[in-house]
């Protein structure tokens, strides 16, 4: 092996080791103990019926990527519990050209979530009012540039969520195992 490809091969390993050793965790995965989150329909106070279901069937989703961490719509037997609310939803925000032309739309959705240790009613993490946007060039204001930006902003909300749930229970495992 010529030693400029072996320099490069144990750099790689020496690499490797390090980032085994430091503590780096991939924050999609959590291998730690098995922990239930009970979700209750969130609260839509906007008039966007099925907005509810889609964040919960997106979360669902996201909470799938880990065998450790499941979702529940039962509170028995659940470790946490995740509660939301819409509060609002803004479909759409249109921006003009010179000429009167639709150039670009904007969906505003501002929502608030919540997690909780069932057991002791413990706030672990909590936002308030946080805005979620998107913006779509479009040629015509339609129902589906809408939908489109909807779903991408459903997606960065739960992926969202899914990851400061999963920030938190690690935090919350280090903590109780610390002695």
């Amino acid at each position: 092996m010529p030693k400029r490809a072996l320099l490069n091969w144990k750099s790689l390993l020496l690499c490797a080791l390090l980032l085994a050793g430091c503590g780096y965790t991939f924050p999609h995965v959590y291998e730690g103990p098995h922990h239930a989150i009970y979700m209750p329909s969130w609260q839509n106070r906007t008039n966007k019926l099925g907005l509810d279901m889609k964040i919960y069937q997106s979360l669902g989703r996201w909470f799938q990527k880990t065998a450790s961490v499941s979702l529940t719509r039962e509170a028995t037997g659940a470790d946490l519990v995740l509660t939301g609310e819409i509060l609002s939803i803004d479909l759409p925000s249109v921006s003009w050209s010179t000429i009167n032309e639709v150039t670009a739309t904007k969906v505003n959705l501002i929502v608030r979530y919540s997690l909780k240790d069932r057991a002791t009613g413990k706030v672990l993490w909590e936002v308030r009012d946080k805005l979620y946007s998107a913006d779509y060039s479009v040629s015509t204001v339609s129902s589906a540039a809408d939908e489109e930006a909807l779903t991408k902003i459903v997606g960065d909300l739960t992926e969202d969520i899914y990851l400061g749930a999963l920030k938190r229970i690690r935090k919350q495992h280090q903590q109780q195992a610390a002695p």
